[in-house]
């Protein structure tokens, strides 16, 4: 541990930074490559009905991201904020009763798409022309792949909370890598001609299956020497802590979740204008995840750092980490803008030929990009909040975010513009929830500035 200790207290702030973040980045964009892979790949049939599938059952993973935050953001929050007061038994006993918590949503949710995968896929945005394809894909990814799924990604946050992110972004960026690896192989060799839908979900349940056993491996060899546990003796934390990891947990995943609904019903308002429109927004998605995903690896990693310096008393420290984060991300974020606006016909060209398809492709892309910096931002600040244990003004903005601003704003300008207000509307609510988040951040900020917290009460 002494080896975390000194990166987390002591090592340069651009260094420690780089540390945590760049390897969680890496796996991010391996991640989203391999979201993408299956576009592409789905793509290279033409056939926009199966592009179309593959934008629905996406929000899958959306709805899996929120029940791996309940525990995975919820318990690592803890960990690193127990470890900066130097609680490491305690901490043990919070990692245990994260994985099995995810152990056992994991397990609902396969139950729950076994028995319900039609009416979950008409609620995604599924049509009569779609239903066939996105039965099969949530059947294997969800079903039989919705347990290592939830697992991997849960346990790669634990990882990330102790100090090991680049052990944490190895196992996600191999799931991805043997992601890209397995489509081709299980659509176009293995699977007969029509299955490439099918041959994508299986190449994702098995690479997320093999992730699940790398990260339960690492668990296991680090044990002795770290503060991650999966000993289902030490699976009941003390009620305070149980506590905090649902007081940080839950804003988490209901961000998550609203987030999930929100897509959700994104797609169905596509879909009500076509299924060709709908296969031009997923595509616009899968692009835009680009500089969302390296934010996020980026906040992700800086998470750990500002939670444990928050919990010492470090504010000096924990501040720098917050603003080299901040500069950083709006970097990206312009960078990212300027190459979409210049280069958007040709970007969406590497996912469909079909004509019609890019030529929305490339309008949705100009429009929904320019969301970026305040997305980051937001998401920046956020987890800012759940890194010092602020649930209940976490929750506050993740409400404000997704339900109070986004959905009212999607469903107006639905109304109001048609498919190009549903791909608008996304910067609209962003540009609103920055100023409230602004502000609800600056005066948290402030009083913690102002105020000696504590601590011993945050847990």
């Amino acid at each position: 541990m002494n080896e975390k200790k000194e990166l987390f207290e002591n090592a340069p702030i651009g260094k420690a930074l780089a540390a945590m973040a760049i390897p969680t980045i890496i796996s991010q964009l391996i991640s989203m490559i391999y979201n993408m892979a299956d576009t592409i790949f789905i793509g290279m049939t033409d056939d926009p009905y199966k592009v179309a599938a593959a934008s629905v059952v996406g929000n899958v993973f959306f709805v899996i991201s929120a029940f791996t935050n309940l525990f995975g953001v919820g318990g690592g929050s803890l960990m690193s904020r127990l470890l900066g007061i130097s609680r490491e038994e305690e901490a043990k006993k919070v990692c245990s009763f994260s994985f099995y918590g995810s152990l056992l949503i994991g397990i609902i949710c396969s139950v729950v798409a076994f028995l319900f995968a039609d009416p979950i896929s008409f609620l995604l945005g599924a049509s009569q022309n779609t239903i066939g394809y996105c039965r099969e894909y949530i059947f294997w990814t969800v079903f039989v792949g919705g347990i290592p799924m939830l697992v991997s990604v849960s346990m790669s946050h634990l990882l990330r909370s102790a100090g090991y992110s680049g052990k944490s972004s190895f196992g996600l960026a191999m799931g991805g890598i043997l992601n890209i690896i397995f489509d081709p192989l299980f659509m176009f060799v293995i699977l007969p001609a029509g299955n490439e839908v099918t041959g994508a979900a299986m190449a994702t349940m098995l690479s997320n299956v093999i992730a699940m056993l790398y990260f339960i491996m690492e668990f296991v060899r680090l044990r002795k020497k770290s503060i991650l546990n999966i000993n289902p003796k030490l699976m009941i934390p003390s009620a305070s802590s149980i506590g905090s990891v649902f007081a940080i947990g839950l804003p988490s995943f209901l961000s998550a979740m609203l987030a999930a609904i929100a897509a959700i019903l994104k797609n169905n308002l596509a879909s009500g204008h076509s299924d060709i429109e709908l296969a031009a927004l997923g595509i616009v998605v899968k692009i835009d995840m680009l500089p969302l995903n390296i934010g996020m690896g980026l906040c992700q990693g800086m998470m750990p750092l500002v939670a444990y310096n928050y919990a010492s008393g470090n504010y000096k420290r924990m501040n720098g980490f917050i603003k080299m984060s901040q500069l950083t991300g709006m970097i990206i974020a312009a960078t990212c803008i300027l190459i979409f606006e210049i280069f958007a016909e040709p970007i969406v060209r590497i996912f469909i030929g079909d004509a019609t398809t890019v030529a929305y492709g490339k309008d949705f892309l100009r429009i929904a990009c320019l969301a970026t910096p305040f997305m980051i931002n937001n998401f920046q600040k956020n987890l800012c909040l759940q890194a010092m244990g602020k649930g209940k003004e976490s929750l506050l903005l993740a409400i404000c975010r997704q339900g109070l601003v986004y959905i009212p704003i999607l469903l107006l300008a639905n109304q109001l513009f048609g498919i190009y207000g549903v791909v608008g509307s996304q910067a609209v609510s962003d540009v609103i929830t920055f100023v409230i988040t602004t502000i609800v951040y600056g005066r948290i900020y402030k009083q913690l500035m102002a105020d000696t917290p504590k601590h011993e009460e945050d847990f």
